[in-house]
């Protein structure tokens, strides 16, 4: 792969080459995270979970913990009702 210059915008933005784009499979929503090293700067790829699949396995981690401690769904709309009876 041949060196390419790039040229930095007045926003401080950076174009990757569309050589590298493609062997890469970059996606225009990739994240990458800076690290400064001497002489210049290294970008690396990150991936960057979404709130979505956090939240699905946050529920289900959840489940798990109150069927492992048999919490049954009326105790969790009593215990709702019992917290918010103590914020007033």
């Amino acid at each position: 792969m041949e060196e390419e210059l790039v040229k930095m915008s007045p926003k401080g933005q950076l174009v990757v080459p569309k050589e590298i784009r493609l062997s890469e499979k970059f996606k225009p929503t990739d994240r990458f995270v800076a690290f400064g090293v001497r002489g210049g700067v290294l970008f690396k790829k990150v991936a960057i979970p979404t709130v979505k699949a956090e939240f699905e396995s946050l529920s289900r981690e959840i489940a798990e913990q109150f069927k492992a401690r048999k919490v049954k769904e009326k105790d969790v709309g009593e215990a709702i009702k019992w917290a918010r009876q103590r914020q007033h």
